[in-house]
Formats: structure tokens, C-alpha cells, sequence
């Protein structure tokens, strides 16, 4: 069965629903450790990069437990499109996203409090309601965009802009932003404290 946008959208938001009361209660970081071995492949690795198209592999340390449990399920609905991430989500219930995702957050996520990292495209001012002036993001499913590869973060709009990852919001905000707006919003969430390669 082949689902059209809205429904791999709707899909996707069923799965993370059904995912939410695993992450209410914790999920199981050790289980997540465990789970997280294939992962470790390409996401334990600094600066790894995808092969085609050529783009660093993100980081996910520190990363939101709910947002990663959301871009599973996205992947496994094909709301988000990369063959190697649909084959391994498809592979995943819902309890084993909820335990990989509190093992990449880990145990703090904690804003840094750090001075933000230079000057803030104009663009950036319709990211804050969402992922916050310093790219923490304001609310646990929202993605951290602080410290995240800029060249992933680029990709990430673009995929967007261009219909390969399924987001109302995102879709409409990245289909505004020309080249030159999505490199600068891009390095300018990278430079900020954050994100980290993620340690067995």
C-alpha cells in the first residue's frame, strides 16, 4: 500500500502516540545502549559522512528522546526519506524507539546557558518559536539544532523545501528560504553549543 504525504504524515503521528507512553515512562537507556549498536556504525563515528547524497551522518547526542522516537517512526512511515534509515526503523516497535531515543539523550538536557555564537540571520527569527534562539528547542519534540552538523542541517531544509521529509510547518517554512538563507541558518545553529557524537 502506498501512502500520499498526508497520510505518511498521519501515519507517522499514530506512531509517535503509540509511542508516548514508553517515553512517559523513561523508555530503558541500557535496552537503548544495547539497540544502539548498528547505530553506533555511522552515528558513532565523528564526521561520518552519508554517501549519496554526500552529507555528514547527525549527531545525536543529547538529542531529544521524543523528537528521536518521532523521526523513527517518520522513517518507518516514509514521511522522511533515506533507504538505510527506512530499513532500520522498519525494524523497530515502539518500545524499542522509546529506549534508543533516552539513550541518545542521555541523562541531561539542559539548556548550556553559553553566550550565543555570533549574529542570527534574519531568517532565524521564524525558527525560535520552535527550536529557540540558541537552536535548544522549546519544547522535548522539537529537535535541538545547536551544535548539529551544518552541512546535515542544510540537507535537512532543503529535504523539506523539497517534499523528501513530510512537514506541514517545516515545508512551508523551508519552500521561503533561498540557498544563500538556508547556509547561513545553517552555520548559524551549528556553531552554537549543543549536539555531540554519542559514546558507547
Amino acid at each position: 500500500m502506498r501512502l500520499d504525504h498526508a497520510g505518511k504524515a498521519l501515519f507517522a503521528t499514530i506512531a509517535l502516540l503509540l509511542a508516548a507512553p514508553a517515553l512517559a515512562n523513561g523508555g530503558d537507556a541500557e535496552r537503548g545502549r544495547k539497540l544502539a549498536y548498528s547505530c553506533m556504525g555511522c552515528h558513532g563515528i565523528e564526521n561520518y559522512k552519508n554517501a549519496y547524497p554526500k552529507y555528514s551522518v547527525p549527531k545525536l547526542g543529547g538529542q531529544g528522546a521524543a523528537y528521536i522516537a518521532a523521526a523513527l517512526a517518520e522513517y518507518d512511515a516514509g514521511a522522511r526519506w533515506h533507504p538505510t534509515m527506512k530499513g532500520m526503523a522498519s525494524t523497530l516497535s515502539a518500545q524499542d524507539r522509546a529506549d534508543l531515543a533516552v539513550w541518545f539523550q542521555g541523562p541531561q538536557r539542559a539548556r548550556s546557558g553559553a553566550q550565543l555564537v555570533g549574529t542570527a540571520p534574519a531568517t532565524a527569527a521564524a525558527c525560535t518559536a520552535c527550536h529557540g534562539q540558541d537552536g535548544m528547542g522549546t519544547l522535548p519534540e522539537n529537535p535541538t539544532l545547536a551544535g548539529q552538523h551544518a552541512d546535515y542541517l542544510a540537507q535537512a531544509l532543503n529535504d523539506y523545501r523539497l517534499g523528501k521529509r513530510q512537514n506541514p510547518i517545516m515545508g512551508t517554512f523551508a519552500g521561503r528560504l533561498t540557498r544563500d538563507d538556508i547556509q547561513a541558518l545553517a552555520a548559524y545553529f551549528s556553531s552554537q553549543p549543543g549536539l555531540s557524537t554519542p559514546k558507547r
